[in-house]
């Protein structure tokens, strides 16, 4: 039986216990004239929640122990008893077996993967067959339970919102321990990864070759403050020169100067560009804006113009970014009270001077939040960078010379041939951690500038 069918035959059985559990309670209700404290549909859910969730709930566990059965099983046969001892050759022979037992592949490069196949195919048939059964019977189990329990004194209301609460923090607790798992995971090999590199050599060097690193002094090749500055020149600077005046004065034009009319035309247009692929941004600035930067930087006379420039990626970077700018401004400006405006301009102030001396100080914290939180988003991106910027890791103040990043240089160890252990793919890690934290403290102190400016109009 196909996972599907199973699931689909377990819903059927719900939908058949909330049926029926449903006319019972219907029928105790016209025999009685008193007050129920749960309604039909409610014992209907009640019934159908404990016909559905424990077999799926035993599925999903099993789909993790299962494997684990399979290949006990399998091990146990005679054609396993020439498997090599434990190890990287083993585990391949025996993924091999597996993957022609689900028919994924059309042949072997072990003989012995082929002899697998057939045991591999009869155990997960057999386990499967069990699966099923269960979790079967775990639906007419639970549905029947259910419904015996089905009468006038039940609280089926109160009960059915337990559980939907319990699910309700399931599915929340699941995000929390995503995020724990990303950081534990980025914790540990960060560990090993300062276990061979000293975490000052790191943080504080001035270079950076992961290409040649000396086994005796690793530190030496992995200085990430060039692929620091790198970040930040592109995504702090070159990014937010572009982003926060088109930004700002889109923000100022649309919420001060436009008819209601062209503001509901253009707003949404602007924010197109937020819902723009980034894939797509990299792109327009690897073939369009890189070429226009080197040429520009010939006809200046800069020998040094690259078409690989921290420019070309800032400036692309900063296009992507002006939609979160100018929304946050938007909404900084609107959340500023009429009357201060209304005020201004009665003491005979121009429009403009409203703006400057008024509005935007008064916008200017939710403004200054709205700021951080796109910086952040700028130096964590990835495509735009790996495609419009350089590889090499330079401390330059010249926009129109090659420069890279801290998400370039992890795309790039991450994708190479070096061993899973090795200082130079460890370092993405130590990379990849130094960038959380420090795009934390930004949102951090984003949300904290926004909250204090919204309770100050609140």
């Amino acid at each position: 039986m196909s996972p599907l069918t199973l699931i689909f035959l377990i819903f059927a059985l719900g939908m058949i216990g909330w049926f029926t559990a449903r006319a019972r309670a219907v029928r105790f209700r016209l025999a009685s004239t008193g007050r129920f404290g749960s309604l039909p549909g409610h014992h209907a859910a009640y019934v159908a929640l404990w016909t559905i969730l424990p077999p799926l709930a035993f599925l999903l566990i099993w789909r993790f122990v299962s494997p684990a059965l399979v290949t006990d099983a399998v091990l146990a046969t005679p054609a396993a008893s020439t498997l090599p001892p434990p190890g990287f050759e083993r585990a391949a022979i025996l993924s091999e077996a597996r993957h022609l037992s689900h028919g994924r592949g059309t042949g072997a490069f072990h003989t012995l993967s082929t002899a697998l196949a057939p045991a591999y195919a009869a155990a997960q048939s057999r386990y499967d067959v069990i699966a099923a059964a269960i979790a079967l019977l775990l639906a007419l189990g639970g549905g029947m339970l259910a419904f015996l329990r089905v009468a006038p004194a039940l609280t089926a209301r109160t009960r059915v919102e337990r559980l939907v609460m319990g699910l309700l923090l399931a599915a929340s607790l699941i995000a929390i321990l995503t995020t724990l798992g990303i950081v534990a995971s980025l914790l540990i090999e960060s560990a090993r990864f300062f276990a061979i590199v000293p975490i000052g050599d790191f943080l504080f060097g001035t270079h950076w070759s992961p290409q040649v690193i000396d086994p005796a002094d690793p530190g030496a090749a992995l200085g990430a403050v060039p692929l620091f500055w790198g970040t930040f020149f592109i995504g702090a600077v070159i990014a937010m020169l572009v982003a926060i005046p088109f930004g700002l004065m889109s923000a100022i034009y649309l919420t001060q100067y436009a008819h209601p009319a062209t503001r509901r035309r253009v707003k949404p247009m602007l924010e197109i560009l937020a819902g723009v692929p980034t894939i797509v941004y990299g792109y327009f600035a690897a073939l369009t804006v890189a070429p226009a930067v080197r040429d520009l930087g010939a006809t200046l006379g800069i020998a040094s113009a690259s078409s690989e420039s921290a420019l070309a990626a800032g400036l692309v970077m900063g296009i992507m970014i002006i939609p979160f700018v100018s929304s946050t401004a938007d909404d900084s400006l609107a959340a500023v009270p009429a009357e201060m405006r209304d005020g201004s301009l009665a003491l005979g102030a121009t429009p403009s001077e409203t703006i400057r001396r008024v509005l935007l100080p008064a916008a200017l914290p939710g403004v200054a939040g709205g700021v951080l939180l796109a910086i952040s988003r700028a130096i964590g991106e990835t495509m735009i960078v790996v495609m419009a910027a350089s590889g090499v890791a330079s401390l330059t103040l010249n926009p129109f010379a090659p420069t890279t990043t801290v998400t370039k240089q992890i795309v790039d160890l991450l994708t190479g041939e070096a061993a899973f252990d090795s200082a130079k793919t460890l370092a993405a890690f130590a990379l990849g951690l130094t960038l959380f934290v420090i795009t934390l403290l930004f949102n951090v102190v984003a949300l904290v500038i926004v909250k204090r400016y919204r309770e100050a109009y609140e």
